[in-house]
């Protein structure tokens, strides 16, 4: 009652559960995920590539002593603030079809990131169905073991009864003895074996080993109902394009076809166009505001043949500084222009770039082969290992049943006093074993059958 309050207690998780549960806390899924959303701003990036830049500056500058003042071009003595402002923007009208074939390499390595994610939630998938699995196998394996621990209990109470009363040998009760001995070390076997199975489990779904869980049985009457008469080649077929592994591969190709590409483009001549407005400031720019004439003249020259004097008045001009706004509308300053960039010679490097993108395309296609080759191997052992589990599990079903008739005749002419305890006991061992084997079988085949059902998109639950 103590145990059945205990099991009931425990939270019972789902086969479905344990792989909703894997798959939403794997760290490795969160960075294949990472991974994704890394592509889907490089690929975001080389879109916005196609659109002008627009950059702004300014500064501001003290000089002091003689200097030439930027803005009037004078040489001046004295403490000079300045400070210039501008607008620039450049368009990239040619290069080569390198945005175009950078936005499709970016999309299909966001592909073949997408499908690496999927990749790992597979290989996660399977890792969970073959540990739970692992975990129900020994959970009946244990629960085999405890009974035949019981059945070596109550042989060596009624051997050390008999043997009391001299009806058994020192050697008939040593029997017994070995045999209950060898029942609590498989005990103790499948109840390490659970709980290694358990903490794996655990660990898979990034829960604490501490909280204590069960997992729910399939039904076992579905055995029956497993086909193990799959063909490989169709099974191939319909699964080889939704495979996560061929998919990665394949986008991991047509990614590498698109460096050649974007390698290629240096080989072409640029275009850009750019633009640019600015203005500037200086404290030493001054304008005219007054002239006064101070009634004298200087002399500029003479008349040729009179030698007569030709002269000009002076003048006294008044200069105020000139504000900020109004030197700003003067010191407006527009430029347009085009950059024309023709690739001649720079030491073969973009033929060498172009050569080295041609071979990791072509390593790119052999590990797409490669990919399909092994998923077709892996199939083909898929159908294989099902057979021979179906095979096994029938075998060992019927060696069981075998094995428990031998046993229930042996046990009956045990009772009588017709069969020693050395016959006894090996009946029982053989019988243990047998029951052990179909116990494995059973699961193993269950296993192999959702690993066709998995590779056919089926769901992963029983």
């Amino acid at each position: 009652m103590l145990i059945s309050g205990i099991a009931n207690a425990q939270e019972k998780i789902t086969l479905e559960q344990a792989v909703d549960l894997t798959l939403k806390n794997n760290l490795q899924i969160k960075q294949a995920q990472l991974s994704e959303s890394l592509s889907k701003e490089d690929l975001i990036e080389s879109k916005l590539y196609f659109y002008p830049t627009l950059n702004g500056g300014a500064n501001l500058n003290f000089n002091f002593g003689r200097n030439v003042d930027p803005l009037t071009y004078q040489f001046v003595n004295q403490k000079t603030t300045n400070s210039n402002g501008s607008l620039s923007t450049s368009v990239p009208i040619f290069q080569g079809f390198r945005l175009w074939h950078q936005i499709s390499q970016f999309k299909y390595q966001l592909e073949a990131d997408k499908s690496n994610t999927r990749k790992i939630k597979n290989d996660l998938s399977l890792t969970v169905v073959t540990t739970y699995l692992q975990v129900l196998s020994y959970e009946d394996l244990l629960k085999a073991s405890m009974q035949q621990l019981q059945l070596s209990q109550l042989q060596l109470d009624r051997e050390d009864k008999q043997f009391k009363v001299g009806s058994k040998t020192l050697a008939d009760l040593s029997q017994a003895k070995a045999q209950f001995a060898t029942a609590e070390l498989n005990v103790t076997n499948a109840k390490n074996q659970l709980d290694i199975a358990k903490l794996n489990l655990a660990q898979l779904m990034e829960r604490d080993p501490a909280q204590d869980f069960s997992v729910e049985k399939p039904v076992i009457d579905q055995i029956g109902d497993i086909n193990s008469n799959y063909a490989a080649a169709e099974i191939y077929t319909k699964a080889a394009d939704n495979y996560p592994d061929i998919q990665l591969a394949k986008n991991r190709t047509l990614a590498s076809l698109k460096a050649v590409d974007v390698a290629k483009s240096s080989l072409y001549p640029r275009l850009t166009f750019q633009g640019s407005i600015g203005s500037g400031y200086s404290n030493n720019r001054q304008h005219l505001v007054g002239t006064e004439l101070t009634g004298q003249n200087t002399v500029i020259g003479f008349l040729e043949g009179t030698n007569q004097s030709v002269l000009t008045p002076e003048y006294n001009n008044t200069y105020e500084p000139t504000n900020f706004k109004d030197q700003l509308n003067e010191n407006f300053n527009q430029a347009l222009g085009f950059t024309l960039s023709i690739p001649i010679f720079n030491s073969y490097s973009a033929r060498i770039n172009v050569r080295r993108a041609k071979i990791t395309y072509q390593n790119a296609q052999v590990t797409e082969q490669l990919a399909r080759n092994n998923f077709n191997k892996i199939i083909y052992q898929a159908v294989t290992d099902l057979r021979a589990a179906d095979s096994r599990f029938r075998s060992a079903n019927s060696a069981f049943e075998s094995s428990k008739a031998a046993f229930d005749a042996i046990s009956k002419r045990y009772d009588v006093g017709l069969v020693n305890s050395l016959d006894f006991n090996q009946a029982q061992t053989d019988l243990n074993q047998k029951e052990f084997d179909v116990i494995q079988a059973r699961y193993d085949l269950i296993f192999r059958n959702k690993i066709i059902d998995f590779y056919l998109g089926k769901p992963l639950t029983f």
